[in-house]
């Protein structure tokens, strides 16, 4: 028998365990261990009930050596004895638990065990789970060995909570920290895809999916653009039909659940396979009542596959994250479009303009011209006649040559930028007298992707139209050079220069430099100062 005084040592000792012991599983095995010890049960042990308090998560034992835990199998999770207890959530004392109709039996290889004692761990009205000793060594359990336990389960309370509010506040961190990294993400990153894998991903480790994917509309059937988790590569591309568990949750744009894909009729069984998938959480993506996408997680990485009302809120903040994301680039990519638009408007009325004062010009001139041929008095004066208006075809011919390169230098397309930039270069230095160096640097045989080719061109071309009008220079040089992953052109002349703070970009036509190489990815840098010229560089990544 235990006396009073060992019964109080071995309760402090119990708290003192539980004060200094950061394992939450060390302290539940002393616990269990020091009941057995108080009560003289030769088997005790510590069922932890699950967030939903209807099964037990956790059983730690003692008093079973490793063999008969092999021999016994899967431990319980709540049903019999332990369920009615589990249920009823009040002490319960037994002399046989064979006798008691709710009993269900023991598995093959388990322990006798008849007298039964089982406390529930609980802390001001909330179940945790429960205490449970068997076989105590004289007899029945008593009432100073329930008053002792319901002490022992009380310090167990403490401890399981103050876990849990531990797992808990380290859960908040971990997705605040993700959720402020997808933030951050969307102040300086506009590529849609690393942003939607960026939440993918972030959502998949903070709720322990084993695959997480992102789906937006195409027509009438929604395709994954974004995937995390086994095999997610092999998901990208994956369409849903228009029936589909991912279309409807885009028309209700409403969140689901699915703790089951096969008794669910709408998902799609053949996707379900694909992904090995038993449960699902559909969160749609959207903004101002407008549905944009579907973000889906499969299977959480537990021996209970399903997922939790938790994982559904946290679903929804990383879909407003999608959403932003989606929007902002759907926004950038229209004011691009905007931009382009702009430019190519303001070319083509340039042109117009050219094409109506200059060559117009010349084409009314070549038709006086011919009525002087006609009407030429003499031999003599219609073979003069003629020779001017020959001069004039010629000059008109050479001035719709010099607009059809400005247009697209056909040079650009057959043979690549450097001889389409040594073409335009040297028409530059004879039509204006001014000097131009070319150095095409050591690539000049390897082609560039077109739009690159065709952005350095038009900025080299910018860049000289500028010198003829303000710069007064006598030298201009350009340089082409390649690294490794870059591309970079500078033009530097000799001009009067000028305070780039002072001067407006949009008259120098630099500010449609820097948004048409923005549109690369590349940056426009321009240096200058009165009567020291000026120097242009323009970089655009390879990538």
């Amino acid at each position: 028998m235990v006396r009073t005084e060992d019964r109080t040592r071995a309760l402090v000792d119990a708290g003192i365990a539980l004060s200094s012991e950061l394992s939450l599983e060390a302290v539940l095995q002393k616990l269990v261990e020091t009941a057995a010890s108080l009560t003289g049960a030769h088997y005790a042990a510590l069922g932890v009930l699950d967030p939903s308090r209807t099964r037990l998560e956790r059983f730690l034992t003692t008093g079973v050596d490793p063999e008969t835990h092999r021999a016994i199998g899967d431990l319980p999770t709540g049903r019999g004895v332990l369920g009615a207890l589990i249920r009823d959530s009040v002490p319960l004392r037994l002399h046989d638990l064979a006798e008691d109709p709710r009993s269900v039996g023991f598995p093959p290889g388990h322990p006798p065990m008849r007298s039964f004692l089982g406390v529930p761990i609980a802390l001001r009205g909330v179940a945790y789970g429960n205490l449970y000793l068997t076989e105590k060594e004289g007899g029945d359990f008593t009432q100073e060995d329930e008053d002792a336990v319901i002490l022992l389960a009380a310090q167990a309370a403490v401890a399981i909570e103050n876990a849990r509010l531990y797992e808990s506040a380290t859960r908040w961190s971990a997705q605040l920290e993700s959720l402020n990294a997808v933030t951050s993400a969307l102040v300086g990153e506009f590529d849609l895809n690393k942003l939607l894998e960026l939440v993918a991903g972030s959502l998949r480790e903070l709720i322990d999916a084993r695959v997480t994917t992102i789906s937006l509309p195409h027509g009438d059937t929604a395709r994954i653009e974004a995937a995390s988790g086994d095999d997610a590569g092999e998901y990208l591309g994956l369409t849903f039909a228009p029936r589909s568990k991912t279309i409807r949750v885009l028309e209700r744009r409403r969140s689901e659940r699915v703790d089951s894909v096969l008794d669910d009729p709408e998902v799609d069984q053949e996707a379900a396979r694909r992904f090995g998938a038993s449960a699902a959480l559909y969160v749609p993506i959207v903004i101002r009542d407008e549905a944009m996408g579907v973000l889906a997680a499969y299977d959480k990485l537990d021996h209970d596959r399903r997922f939790t009302d938790e994982d559904l809120r946290i679903g929804r903040a990383f879909a407003a994250r999608a959403a932003v994301a989606i929007e902002l680039s759907q926004r950038v990519n229209r004011d691009a479009l905007r931009r382009v638009v702009g430019a190519q408007e303001l070319e083509r009325r340039r042109l117009a303009r050219e094409l109506h004062d200059e060559t117009g010009q010349a084409l009314t001139s070549i038709l006086l011209g011919l009525r002087s041929v006609e009407e030429a008095p003499t031999e003599e004066e219609r073979q003069a006649a003629m020779v001017s208006v020959r001069d004039l075809v010629r000059s008109t011919l050479q001035d719709v040559r010099q607009l059809a390169v400005e247009l697209r230098p056909k040079a650009l397309d057959d043979f690549g930028l450097v001889a389409a930039l040594e073409r335009l270069t040297s028409t530059f230095a004879e039509q204006t007298g001014i000097a131009v160096e070319f150095e095409p640097g050591a690539h000049e045989e390897e082609r560039l992707p077109p739009e690159i080719e065709t952005s350095l061109y038009r900025i080299v071309q910018e860049s000289l139209t500028n010198i003829v009008k303000h710069a007064r220079a006598g030298r201009v040089s350009i340089v082409l050079s390649r690294r490794p992953g870059l591309v970079s052109v500078i033009v530097e002349d000799d001009g009067v220069g000028f305070e780039p703070a002072r001067a407006r970009e949009d008259g120098l036509g630099i500010l449609g430099m820097r948004e048409r190489v923005g549109l690369l990815g590349g940056r426009i840098a321009v240096e200058s100062r009165p009567g020291a010229g000026t120097t242009l560089v323009a970089e655009v990544p390879l990538q």
